[in-house]
């Protein structure tokens, strides 16, 4: 059966190429976003499923528009039975919506976390367990019907990349028994329906008024692909790549104050009200309403990201890491 694939993320991509090796379903045309400038040189990037493509060796296309004129015509020329789409990051209207069979590879269990960002909304509100489900694309957000769907645990120290990396797999392995079985498709319930919002900069920000344990499944929802921050006393951002929880004994008694830090030899007391990170005993900490988050790596503005200690060892000790 002849398929056309229309995506843009590395997770996407990995799909892409679980179907491609896939005899019966290997696309007749790839369809993607447009290259982009990004970085500090603002370079053209080709997003990952047209790297993908091209190594593959399958015809590609980079519309402007995948609902425009020209992109339907395209489409249409490679005479597939069926469109899957995985992670485009834009709308799929008609006359495509009705002039296909779509299936849509979506990163979570429907209807649960349906929208933009489900896997990082899933460890961020700390799911047990996540999954991939293989729907009939409808207009709709992600409310179509579902043909095939499995599980897949969140572990405890889960992040984006280590969990994406799986679902991604099952996703791929989904897809492809989706098109051999052709199992029925089954509405989704009206109950447990929940929205993934697309992420935004007040999620990337630590912010200490909120629980500990919020903050650090933020931490590990964000990497590697975006990254968490938090303000320092000075304004700037410090990247936030890995954070942990300590425990209620140790976070009491760090709230409590009553420890020195030193670094290059000198040494503060903690600010009490302190709103950024504090260096106490040689560590770097996050008071937060409850708990203590540490912050083991990091990455000041501009810079690598670094062993918390390492960048410690370049800033005065206080509540403001980034201030001389």
């Amino acid at each position: 059966m002849s398929t056309i694939f229309i995506g843009t993320s590395e997770f996407a991509a990995a799909v892409l190429e679980r179907l491609a090796r896939s005899d019966a379903h290997r696309p007749a045309l790839v369809v993607t976003r447009p290259d982009r400038p990004s970085g500090r040189g603002r370079r053209l990037h080709s997003p990952p499923v047209a790297d993908s493509a091209r190594a593959l060796g399958l015809p590609l296309e980079q519309p402007q528009n995948v609902n425009g004129e020209a992109a339907t015509a395209t489409i249409a020329r490679a005479a597939a039975q069926t469109v899957v789409v995985c992670a485009f990051g834009a709308l799929i209207k008609e006359p495509l919506l009705s002039g296909y069979e779509l299936l849509n590879v979506h990163p979570s269990l429907l209807p649960r976390w349906r929208g933009a960002a489900p896997v990082e909304r899933a460890v961020m509100a700390g799911d047990e367990r996540t999954g991939v489900s293989i729907m009939r694309l409808t207009a709709g957000l992600d409310s179509g019907p579902v043909c095939l769907a499995a599980a897949e645990q969140i572990r405890p120290d889960d992040t984006y990349g280590s969990l994406a990396a799986r679902l991604q797999g099952l996703g791929g392995e989904l897809l492809v028994r989706a098109l051999d079985e052709r199992p029925a498709f089954v509405e989704q319930p009206e109950d447990g329906v929940t929205y993934a919002e697309k992420l935004g900069p007040d999620d990337r920000l630590l912010d200490p008024a909120r629980p500990a344990v919020e903050l650090e499944r933020a931490v590990r929802a964000l990497h590697p692909h975006i990254g968490a921050r938090v303000q320092l006393e000075d304004g700037s951002l410090l990247g936030v790549h890995r954070a942990a929880l300590l425990d209620a004994a140790a976070s009491e008694a760090s709230a409590g104050g009553t420890s020195e830090a030193t670094v290059d030899g000198a040494s503060a007391r903690p600010v009490q009200d302190a709103t950024g990170p504090t260096v106490r005993d040689g560590r770097l900490l996050l008071d937060c309403a409850p708990g203590v988050l540490e912050l083991l790596v990091v990455q000041p503005p501009g810079g690598r990201a670094m062993d918390a200690s390492a960048y410690l060892r370049g800033h005065a000790p206080g509540a403001a890491p980034g201030r001389r």
